[in-house]
């Protein structure tokens, strides 16, 4: 008698984003690695086998893209010039933007700025908070000034909600803080869990397609760094922003991940004070002391994104006490100081093998892209030889282990920067060598309460 054949088992689940199957429930796909996608096969999981073709209305017939007419979509400004140079000159009509940050940078006063500007330009504004009370929101806006009539505010986590305030304020500018707050009854789990915060972006991104209302969405981050939820979140918004910054200074930075409407090497500078959130337009003063010229400080021209901007370094080296010499850095590289402080004893003749070396910025920036390299060189070699450099000079170059000076990006721009902020003298690149650059400052420099000068 022939054994009997066993049924074919189906799996019982089924991801709901790349369709993976397993016989028993996991909460990570195996495929996708999504977390909270699998669910059981007999729910409904948004994947179509077949799709019957429609035709497309008058309004909606594809046509040729010389003949779009984008005269109905001008940019309009946020009120908030550096908020604008990140988006790549205002806001566009039905833009999805996607702001996110650390916990506590100043995403929410950001956008109250942003929406209070905007309501004194005339359009009207309706600012859903998820995460705060009206009361809340009113009490930091009389701290801010930032106080209108045309500014509505709405303390709601429910999705369907959110959408009825927007019928009934029919407002020109709509911000949701945050997106991993709000919950849509469409779909299963808290809010926050990754299903829900696909719903409600894909849900206020139709929105601000079929309105023409942009939509500016808080997103919270991870705890390295990244935004949380579904990756598909940053994929749905035409616009991803940064908020950025130290806690222990109050300089603030945004910056653009992506940007279907401009660039994404555009940064925005702030100030984070008592009173609000200030722009600044020209940081330049921020990254630079405004005593004497001392031994031991160089300026360099940094880049930050299109922006050029002098940051000043600082090195101080003192006589090691002990077999191993210390190496102390804020704000640059210290895997590039170590190889700056070895090509500067080899090709340069500045020995720092016996000393403890301390090397910071000023303003507390963060200045760790190898054009670095050269001023922190000259910073060194002059603190080891008591020599200060002129208000007037600035190094900007990467230094080699070969010890030979290397160009940088935008050393054009870099100079011409220089030179608008009054550094007539520029060691770069065309100096050649590292030996040779340290010549070039020499001519240049006068001697610090150590003596004479040593011929590098």
């Amino acid at each position: 008698m022939a054994a009997a054949r066993r049924p074919t088992q189906t799996a019982p689940y089924r991801c709901t984003e790349c369709g993976w199957t397993t016989i028993k429930w996991v909460g990570r796909c195996g495929e996708c690695q999504q977390w909270g996608t699998v669910v059981e096969a007999s729910e409904s999981t948004g994947l179509v086998r077949s799709v019957t073709p429609i035709a497309p209305g008058a309004g909606r017939a594809a046509r040729p893209i010389t003949s779009i007419d984008t005269t109905d979509a001008p940019r309009r400004t946020s009120g908030v010039g550096e908020f604008d140079r990140v988006l790549g000159g205002g806001v566009v009509p039905g833009a999805a933007i996607l702001l996110s940050g650390e916990p506590g940078v100043g995403k929410s006063t950001l956008l109250l700025e942003v929406a209070a500007q905007s309501a004194k330009a005339g359009r009207r504004v309706l600012y859903a908070s998820a995460e705060e009370s009206t009361a809340q929101v009113r009490l930091r806006a009389e701290r801010t000034g930032a106080l209108h009539d045309e500014l509505f505010l709405a303390s709601e986590t429910d999705l369907a909600t959110i959408l009825g305030h927007v019928d009934e304020v029919r407002p020109e500018l709509l911000i949701v803080d945050s997106v991993q707050t709000v919950a849509s009854s469409l779909s299963e789990g808290m809010a926050g869990h990754p299903s829900q915060v696909r719903e409600v972006a894909s849900t206020l991104i139709r929105v601000a397609k079929d309105r023409g209302l942009p939509v500016i969405i808080v997103g919270h981050v991870t705890k390295d760094g990244s935004i949380a939820g579904p990756r598909i979140l940053e994929h749905l918004v035409d616009v991803v922003c940064h908020f950025e910054g130290d806690r222990q200074t109050s300089l603030r930075f945004v910056r653009a991940l992506k940007n279907r409407f401009g660039p994404t090497d555009e940064v925005g500078c702030f100030d984070m004070t008592g009173a609000g959130i200030a722009e600044v337009p020209d940081p330049s003063a921020l990254f630079l002391g405004h005593g004497s010229p001392e031994p031991g400080t160089c300026v360099a021209i940094a880049l930050e994104g299109r922006r050029a901007m002098p940051v000043e370094v600082q090195a101080l080296t003192i006589t090691a006490t002990s077999p191993n010499p210390r190496r102390i850095v804020n704000g640059v590289d210290s895997a590039r100081v170590a190889m700056v402080l070895a090509v500067l004893e080899k090709r340069g003749g500045i020995k720092t093998s016996d000393k403890d070396v301390y090397v910071s910025t000023v303003g507390g920036v963060r200045f760790t892209e190898p054009a670095a390299d050269l001023a922190i060189a000259v910073a060194v070699a002059g603190a080891v030889n008591n020599e200060s450099t002129p208000k007037t000079l600035a190094a900007v170059g990467e230094l080699s282990l070969a010890g030979e000076v290397r160009p940088v990006a935008q050393a054009a721009q870099r100079r011409s920067e220089a030179a608008r902020l009054g550094y007539t003298d520029v060691i770069d690149n065309r100096s050649g060598t590292l030996r040779g650059a340290l010549n070039d400052v020499r001519t240049r420099v006068r001697p610090g309460r150590g003596g004479d000068i040593p011929e590098f």
